[in-house]
């Protein structure tokens, strides 16, 4: 499956996109880019912004790029890896 990170820094803009091998590696990403901009609102470097990320897989039926969910729970990444901290799956 074909995975990519979506990160807009401001809304509305264009977003930083990230290809990404696998969940793990989405949620490292996703997670980095959210404390970075934390980082930078704590630290006053971006006064006054709204971010967005979100995990997208290509869908080949539909020839586009759809945010992804898991297919049995309908869980977004977060909501996947909390959930399988929960239950301690690897």
């Amino acid at each position: 499956m074909e995975l990519r990170i979506s990160h807009y820094p401001q809304i509305p803009c264009k977003p930083f996109i990230v290809e990404v091998k696998s969940l793990e590696e989405a949620k490292k990403i996703s997670d980095t880019l959210a404390y970075y901009d934390l980082f930078q609102c704590e630290n006053n470097i971006k006064p006054d912004y709204s971010n967005m990320t979100s995990c997208e897989y290509w869908d080949e039926e539909e020839q586009e790029w759809l945010e992804w969910h898991d297919k049995e729970n309908y869980y977004t990444l977060d909501e996947y890896f909390r959930n399988k901290k929960e239950k301690n799956i690897k």
